[in-house]
Parts: C-alpha cells; sequence; structure tokens
C-alpha cells in the first residue's frame, strides 16, 4: 500500500486517480511514499527515509528542495502547460490593465458612489483614465514555454505585432506558434522594439534580477512590463526608478512584495495566475497520474532534477536505478546484474546535469544480495524495484 501525504488541499478529480485498494491518501498520512502540495513551504522540512517522490501541482517548485531530494534520491515532478490556459488569460488582463488606467476609473466610481449626478459627472471626469490600445503595438514575449507560447498566440489574435525570444525553445513548442511571430535575435531585439514585455522564464540564479537598470535603460520610454514568472526576476528599487521618471509606464505583476505594494504605476495582482477552478483540476490530475506512474512502473515524466525516462514494462522485474551521472557507473550495474547470471533484457538510461537514471528490464527471480550489490556500487543514489 502506497502513501500519499497531502500539504495542500488537491482538487478531488486529482486524488481520486487513486485506487483505494493500492493507496492511501490524505493530509495525515504518516512516512509517505509520495507528497502532493501546491504552495506549502518545504523548504526545511526533513524528508522520510520512505518518500519517493514529490509532485508539485503547478509549475514552479520554488518551495520545494529540488537539490537535496535529487541528492536523497526523491523525485520532483510538476505540472508545465496544466495550468497554461488560466495564467495566459490573466496575462492578457493583465496587458488591458497596463495600457487602461480601468482600476483607477472603478476606483473613482466607488468614490463617487453617493453622487447623485454620477452619470454626468462620469462624462468630465473618465479623461483622467484614458489609455491605449493594444491593437497596432509590439509585444515582446521572453520565455515562449507553455505559457509563454499561448500569450503570444493570443495577442497575434488581439491584432498585436509579437516578438518573442526563448535561446532554449524546444522544437514541439516552436510548432504549436503562430507564423506571425518573429523570432527576436537577442534579448536586446525585445527590448528595443516592444511597447510591451511579457516574461515567462523560470526563476534560476541566473535570471535573479535579470530586469534591472541597465536592461531598462534598453527598452523604449513608457514601455509597459508583465511579470507572470517571479518576483525576484526583477529588481525592486530599479523599476521603482523606472516607473518615477517615466521610462516605464507601468508595471503588472502577480507577485507582490513588501517593497512594490501599493508604488504608483505597479499593479499587483494576488498570484492568481493559476487560481482557476480548471487550472486547479489540471494540476491535479497531471500530479497525480505521474505520481502512479512512477509508484507503479518507475516511469518518470515532467521530473525537474532527474531525467525524463519512460519505457514499457514487459519484464519479470524492473530495477531502477537513481545515480550520480559519471563515467562506467552503468557498467558496474550491469557486471553486478551479470555476475549474478542475471540477463538484461532491456535498458534505458539517460542523464540530467549532475544525476541519471537507468531502468534495467530482466526475467526470472532478482535475490536480495543482489539488490544490495546494486545499492553499494559507488556513485548509486537509490535503486527501486517493481
Amino acid at each position: 500500500m502506497n502513501k500519499i501525504k497531502l500539504l495542500n488541499k488537491i482538487a478531488a478529480v486529482g486524488t481520486d486517480n487513486f485506487d483505494k485498494s493500492k493507496y492511501t491518501v490524505g493530509e495525515n498520512v504518516d512516512a509517505p511514499d509520495a507528497i502532493m502540495v501546491r504552495s506549502a513551504d518545504m523548504l526545511s522540512m526533513e524528508m522520510n527515509p520512505e518518500l519517493k517522490a514529490i509532485a508539485r501541482a503547478g509549475a514552479g517548485v520554488n518551495n520545494i528542495p529540488v537539490d537535496k531530494c535529487a541528492e536523497q534520491g526523491i523525485v520532483v515532478f510538476n505540472t508545465p502547460g496544466a495550468n497554461a490556459n488560466g495564467v495566459k488569460e490573466l496575462a492578457i488582463a493583465a496587458m488591458l490593465l497596463a495600457a487602461r488606467d480601468i482600476i483607477g476609473g472603478i476606483e473613482w466610481v466607488k468614490e463617487n458612489s453617493s453622487d447623485e449626478n454620477i452619470e454626468k459627472t462620469v462624462e468630465k471626469a473618465k479623461s483622467k483614465f484614458a489609455g491605449t490600445e493594444l491593437k497596432g503595438k509590439t509585444l515582446g514575449v521572453i520565455g515562449l514555454g507553455a505559457i509563454g507560447g499561448l500569450v503570444a498566440n493570443a495577442a497575434v489574435h488581439l491584432g498585436m505585432n509579437v516578438i518573442g525570444f526563448d535561446p532554449y525553445l524546444s522544437v514541439d513548442a516552436a510548432w504549436l506558434l503562430s507564423r506571425s511571430i518573429i523570432k527576436a535575435s537577442s534579448y536586446d531585439d525585445i527590448y528595443e522594439k516592444s511597447d510591451y514585455i511579457t516574461l515567462h522564464i523560470p526563476a534560476t540564479d541566473e535570471t535573479k534580477g535579470m530586469f534591472n537598470s541597465s536592461v531598462f535603460a534598453k527598452m523604449n520610454d513608457g514601455v509597459r512590463i508583465i511579470n507572470f514568472s517571479r518576483a525576484g526576476l526583477v529588481n525592486s528599487g530599479d523599476i521603482k526608478e523606472a516607473l518615477s521618471s517615466g521610462k516605464i509606464a507601468a508595471y503588472v505583476t502577480d507577485f507582490p512584495t513588501p517593497d512594490i505594494a501599493g508604488v504608483p504605476g505597479i499593479i499587483c495582482i494576488p498570484h492568481l495566475g493559476a487560481s482557476t477552478e480548471e487550472s486547479e483540476d489540471n494540476c491535479a490530475v497531471m500530479a497525480a497520474l505521474q505520481l502512479i506512474e512512477f509508484l507503479e512502473n518507475g516511469n518518470i515524466k515532467n521530473s525537474v532534477n532527474y531525467p525524463d525516462v519512460s519505457m514499457p514494462h514487459s519484464g519479470d522485474k524492473r530495477i531502477c536505478v537513481m545515480h550520480r551521472n559519471i563515467p562506467n557507473l552503468i557498467s558496474h550495474l550491469s557486471a553486478a546484474l551479470g555476475a549474478d547470471n542475471i540477463n538484461i533484457e532491456n535498458m534505458f538510461s539517460r542523464s540530467k546535469k549532475d544525476f541519471a537514471y537507468s531502468i534495467f528490464e530482466i526475467n526470472g527471480e532478482l535475490p536480495e544480495e543482489v539488490i544490495e550489490k546494486l545499492r553499494s556500487v559507488t556513485g548509486v543514489i537509490r535503486v527501486n524495484i517493481y
């Protein structure tokens, strides 16, 4: 019986995928085999030795100690694309909020709600909230993955000129892009040509504070910036200064922080990008199915710390080895099996940076002493048998 611990409320449409005869699922599960999480902070959490996997019902994994998990042989999954449409729709709304002072107008109506002549008064006041249209403006999209690609395509249908840049654009993602989207040659190309810039890239050590005064200086005066990636991408002090000088006309972000909340020119949305019923359901289902496939067959899809490895389970036994990506390790594993006359019927191995994952399909019995030999090979982190 596999035990699944829920650290946040996970939509039932996802958890219902777990066969009750095989799984115990709940918030009060001890020594879990797997964890499902949304926003709960796991960074200082002690991982129990039985824990094999963590599934994040969402894309970002900043709340999970990904590297520590890799060292312990714990696979961390996320659900890329499951919430993409919800984020895309809010990003489009963010561009409209940046283009026109809709919020200011709504607040004016609230403040003047007792005015018996508001129908006439509004005609005099509305000019203060006038803005511009999106049609004909140039949108620069930085990051053309699941979300950025959808935003780019939607902007084309709104009549915008769209240019995009993604140094890691996959072939599959490229196939989904409208032919009207122009490929930028560099980040600078985006900065120089865009009236709006929308960010859809991960938060890493390399991208932290990437958008700062030196980058803003390369942008057009009056540019509007949309950030639905992570707060840390944008230097708060620099963007406040750029807003004050008029270099940036508006900044809309889904990540409020104490240093930008309430600042004129900044619209902070309370992290609502994926907060739709549909997104939460999609993420829950995707996360659950990934856990089931891993816990029952050892196949990995959408892991952030181990490579994706999947193959049909055709042998009597399946040996799944999490190990360091070092030379000759696979040959040592094969030798340990061959020494006991165990024939490898099929195998598949891939690496991801410092870590690798190998699957061996065998027929016949697998003695416990052979499993221990595999575990004792230098560089092996964990061995799971299916």
